[in-house]
């Protein structure tokens, strides 16, 4: 596809729909609408369909001016449901151009779209959906047979659409919503303060909790994406997790939604993956470290290159070093990995290179240092101020009334990072007692207390070293996951490692996991104490690892159901403490 200068800024956006409206606008949806008459027929979106008699894969595809008139007259057809701007509808629907166009839809109309990610399961989910009250829902059959069933748990749900056939429930279908011309734009009158969307937190530490995103957090995080990777209309993005397509079509960018299935990335087949980006001609591809683990091993076996995919972003986790490497050994010779850093409350907060880490940062990680997330986004602020827990739980963050009570730290020592910006959101909408336990008030604006922990170096680099509430603290001092993990991560057995604390706050027993590599478990019980003897002396070491003595040993590690990347150490910690037996004196 060819490159195409397109002027995708809040300003020119505004002016190809400002004439429809009366009062200044800040939606997302507008950058669509530039993008759809500046390249009307360049491809919006391309998903795999099938297979044709020879197994070719066979594609669908629809182009800027279709995609923007498409999601007109769904945004029509809501309005005319009586959806008006701020009615709250929970999108449930498998990652298709149908998802994307919702989407634009919702923003449109000035509906707030409601995202819960399906992989956390059916109780969650459900507890998500009892917390934020929708007030229709926009999605699959089944989540509509079900939303029927529960009857009076969602009575309050009164503008449903079926996104595809409807049996014995109410509402209308998205094919009745979209059958009717094309009458001419439709965008409602929002406002960088007006909301937009709900969008769920993982709850890989702490509840799942919805966070509001008003307008103007969405409008600036496609600014800072594209301007911070000097992204370009004519790119080709296979995009590996869903909301990510969502920024493409803002900017032009053509969005390749691969045959995966988004909740499950860690099982993704890598040859499906190989496929999409050489049938598409994809040039950048966002994906979890999961995702790129599978598939740079993948091309490294098979000897693949894929010469036309010039940028890859990767976030959701740290990305190994081996990840990296594996993947910039497939890709075009001038290619890059990008990993940026943020949270679902602030995003994106830092980004770096896969040639500053595999040419600088990988080997001071090794050795303890942490894991460096790069260099801070134009316009994000932020400070490492001293951690501040409660005395009796250290998981638990103690509020903070202002930033006069927060102590900022030097360069160098080890602190939890706070946030602000543009981009980094404003409140929780569910479980909003963790307001004042995650923002900072500091008019006219708040601090967001991302809950990890870690340094910033003479260069103005983060450094992460884990979670607020993965740390273990002991009585003689504090261990970091991420330091004291990567030194253990270097046995060529161990494939990765998880710091877990046994016992109350203050008086942690530090324990190591190991998850070892696949064909390499230790059998029985003497090759069990052989390996465990060997991670001691490398741990006795390094200063760090001094205090850890104990190991153990897991198949499988319990991974976050987004990204499948970040280990969930509160699943290991109860598992590690039955095996365990207490010390003399410990509880």
């Amino acid at each position: 596809m060819a490159s195409t200068k397109l002027d995708t800024s809040e300003s020119a956006a505004t002016r190809d729909v400002q004439p429809f409206l009366e009062t200044p606008l800040v939606n997302v949806a507008v950058r669509l609408v530039a993008a759809a008459k500046a390249t009307p027929d360049a491809l919006a979106a391309i998903v795999p369909r099938g297979r044709d008699s020879s197994g070719r894969r066979s594609y669908d595809r629809i182009t800027f001016r279709d995609f923007d008139r498409d999601t007109d007259r769904l945004a029509r057809g809501l309005r005319e449901m009586g959806v008006q701007p701020g009615t709250r509808l929970a999108l449930l629907v498998k990652p298709s151009i149908d998802f994307i166009a919702l989407v634009f839809a919702l923003l449109k109309s000035g509906a707030v779209a409601i995202l819960i990610d399906p992989g956390m399961g059916r109780k969650y989910l459900l507890r998500c959906l009892d917390e934020v009250r929708p007030e229709g829902f926009v999605a699959i059959p089944l989540v509509q047979a079900v939303r029927a069933i529960c009857g009076r748990r969602y009575s309050q749900a009164v503008f449903n659409v079926t996104v595809g056939r409807r049996l014995f429930w109410n509402g209308v279908t998205i094919d009745e919503l979209r059958g009717r011309d094309w009458t001419g734009p439709e965008m409602a009158a929002t406002t960088a303060d007006d909301p937009a969307a709900i969008i769920f937190t993982s709850g890989s530490t702490g509840p799942p909790k919805g966070v509001l995103y008003r307008h103007g957090n969405f409008d600036r995080q496609v600014t800072e994406i594209r301007d911070f990777y000097g992204i370009q209309p004519g790119t080709i993005d296979l995009s590996c997790f869903p909301l990510f397509g969502l920024f493409n079509c803002a900017m032009g960018v053509t969005t390749v939604i691969p045959d995966m299935d988004a909740s499950r990335p860690a099982r993704v087949n890598p040859a499906h993956i190989v496929e999409a980006i050489r049938d598409c001609n994809v040039t950048q591809a966002f994906g979890s470290p999961a995702v790129w683990r599978r598939v740079g091993q993948y091309c490294v076996e098979k000897q693949i290159r894929l010469p036309t995919l010039r940028r890859v972003l990767s976030a959701g986790a740290a990305v190994p070093p081996e990840v990296l490497a594996s993947m910039a050994a497939c890709i075009h010779e001038e290619g890059v990995i990008h990993t940026p850093y943020g949270a679902t409350e602030a995003l994106p907060v830092a980004s770096i290179s896969s040639r500053e880490v595999l040419g600088e940062t990988a080997a001071q990680s090794r050795t303890g240092a942490g894991t460096c997330v790069g260099r801070k986004y134009p316009g994000i602020e932020w400070k490492v101020i001293r951690a501040a827990t409660n005395a009796q739980e250290t998981a638990i963050p103690a509020p903070l009334a202002s930033l006069a009570e927060a102590e900022e730290l030097p360069a160098g020592e080890i602190g939890e990072l706070i946030v602000r910006g543009p981009v980094v959101t404003s409140a929780y909408v569910t479980r909003t007692e963790w307001n004042a336990l995650a923002k900072i008030p500091d008019d006219p604006t708040a601090w967001h207390r991302m809950g990890d922990v870690g340094y910033l170096d003479a260069a103005g680099r983060f450094w992460f070293c884990g979670r607020m509430a993965h740390r273990v603290v002991t009585s003689g001092g504090t261990l970091y996951t991420e330091p004291c993990e990567a030194i253990f991560n270097q046995h060529p057995a161990v494939y990765r490692s998880a710091l877990v604390g046994l016992g109350p706050g203050g008086r942690q027993r530090p324990v190591i996991v190991c998850q070892p590599m696949p064909g390499q478990w230790p059998r029985g019980s003497k090759a069990r104490q052989t390996l465990a003897a060997e991670l001691r002396t490398i741990g006795q070491q390094h200063k760090i690892t001094e205090p850890v003595v104990d190991f153990l040993f897991h198949r499988e590690f319990p991974v976050d159901v987004r990204h499948n990347s970040k280990i969930s150490r509160e699943t290991l910690a109860v598992w590690a403490a039955r095996r365990l037996p207490p010390r003399s004196g410990q509880p």
